[in-house]
């Protein structure tokens, strides 16, 4: 069967859901403080459309991870600009599936016709910052202290690639 990447469907929602449940619960790459339902995920799932890709990395039948690229602001003057957003399954981090998806993911914003795509990173997400130098993206920003999670404030940092 092998690897491939895809277009997410409906019937991803509960792993798709468990993986960022799992992220809520263990992480700080989101804000979210409580686990969300399949039923929450599917409003979420709604916004997802030809203009905004949600893409999943299936190995061997199985979603073990997901990107997306979300409305970044939703005045208009933005709709060239979007927000990316990658996740991976717990069982499957470090073995290359988020560098995978990074590229699909930026490829489909230019096929997608984006003029900047923006990421908001925690500023203890090492991994994700490296990953994103790495693919090109520039520190653009730095609020200090803007969230809250774990009984501690953090700091978020903005990086920004121009396609």
């Amino acid at each position: 069967m092998g690897a491939l990447i895809r277009t997410a469907n409906e019937t991803d929602l509960p792993v798709i859901t468990e993986i960022y449940n799992w992220a809520v619960e263990n992480t700080t790459a989101s804000f979210d403080i409580n686990p969300q339902t399949v039923e929450q995920r599917a409003v979420w799932f709604s916004h997802y459309n030809h203009r905004h890709p949600l893409i999943v990395y299936e190995l061997e039948g199985c979603v073990a991870g997901y990107a997306c690229l979300s409305e970044f602001k939703a005045k208009e003057g933005y709709k060239d600009t979007c927000e990316l957003s990658v996740y991976i399954h717990p069982d499957y981090q470090r073995r290359g599936i988020g560098n995978e998806l990074m590229r699909a993911v930026i490829e489909a914003g230019r096929e997608k016709s984006f003029h900047a795509i923006i990421s908001c990173i925690t500023s203890d997400n090492e991994v994700s910052i490296k990953m994103h130098e790495k693919y090109g993206f520039e520190l653009c920003g730095h609020l200090k202290e803007t969230g809250y999670k774990f009984g501690r404030y953090l700091d978020c940092l903005f990086y920004q690639y121009l396609l």
